[in-house]
């Protein structure tokens, strides 16, 4: 038989799934949505309008910044758009318009495009432009607004629970049902804990996350305040540790490639949690957490890898 056979040779994966990085970043929007719907039945109109103006602001930097270096410009891919979402759902419904379009320039130019755009940034861009914010205009940060629930009820502080519990002033401290339905002081996107565990589910389902960070970092901070003779209920619903457990310790680019990996960047998290919110400055430790242990990520991908196929 003379009959050629042709071959085309490339690049592995050589088996490769249905989703795409555009599908699964609009899939994540997606499951942000239930907590933008109670960020506005509990804060109203501000709390739609700054996360409208963090993702125009997100998607217009990232265009610009790719325009200018000449490179395809891609914020079609939604990655943009939950940048703007995420650094929203970190912000009080207070802040002012030109605050919320500072940080998307922090996270989009300085913390994304300047290493190389998606997936070569090394620190999760929401997380590092709400730190940036945080040290920047502590003011604004810090100002919280009661909820439209709590509005005209007689309340002693609208601070947050982990400010109150941090402070110890005495403040009556929400339940967990107000936790749990979002009725309490926090930012944007972080004090409904049923919506983020909800959206936390959809990514779990559609198989966007894994278990392992999740699982890791929110067992890690239930465990180590039993210990310490705190409320671990309280410390998983209170803060922003299920929005950061679920949608931003789990971001494919900052987080360690194996399960195993996966599994001790969750706990680095939980530990590093804890002891900011009960011995540091800060009520809460969560953002501050992720961004330590998103340093990490290259050590522990250099040192926990999966043994190649053939060798003991």
């Amino acid at each position: 038989m003379n009959e050629s056979i042709d071959f085309t040779v490339t690049a592995s994966p050589h088996i490769k799934s249905g989703n795409s990085v555009k599908k699964e970043m609009w899939l994540v929007v997606a499951a942000l949505v239930p907590a933008l719907i109670a960020g506005y039945i509990f804060f109203g109109i501000p709390a739609v309008v700054i996360t409208s103006e963090c993702v125009a602001a997100c998607v217009l930097f990232e265009a610009i910044i790719q325009w200018l270096r000449k490179k395809p410009i891609t914020v079609s891919d939604g990655s943009a758009v939950i940048t703007g979402i995420l650094l929203a759902f970190n912000l009080p419904s207070t802040v002012p318009w030109w605050l919320a379009v500072v940080g998307s320039a922090f996270s989009i130019l300085v913390v994304k495009q300047a290493f190389g755009g998606l997936g070569q940034n090394i620190f999760n861009p929401a997380l590092a432009g709400r730190a940036f914010l945080l040290a920047a205009y502590p003011t604004y940060m810090t100002d919280w607004m009661p909820t439209r629930l709590m509005q005209g009820v007689d309340i002693v502080t609208y601070a947050t629970p982990l400010a109150v519990l941090k402070e110890k002033t005495g403040a009556m401290l929400p339940t967990y049902w107000d936790m749990f339905i979002g009725n309490r002081g926090g930012c944007i996107g972080e004090t409904c804990a049923l919506a983020l565990i909800l959206g936390g589910i959809f990514l779990l389902y559609k198989k966007i996350i894994s278990w392992h960070i999740p699982v890791a970092y929110i067992g890690t901070v239930f465990l180590m305040t039993w210990i310490l003779k705190q409320d671990p209920i309280f410390h998983v619903m209170a803060g922003g540790l299920l929005l950061g457990a679920f949608f931003m310790a789990t971001d494919y680019v900052t987080k360690p490639i194996t399960g195993k990996g996966m599994i001790i960047f969750g706990i680095g998290c939980g530990v590093l949690t804890v002891f900011i919110r009960l011995y540091g400055n800060y009520p809460e430790g969560v953002s501050y957490a992720i961004l330590l242990m998103n340093t990490c990520t290259p050590i522990i991908d250099r040192y926990i890898k999966p043994k190649r196929f053939g060798l003991r």
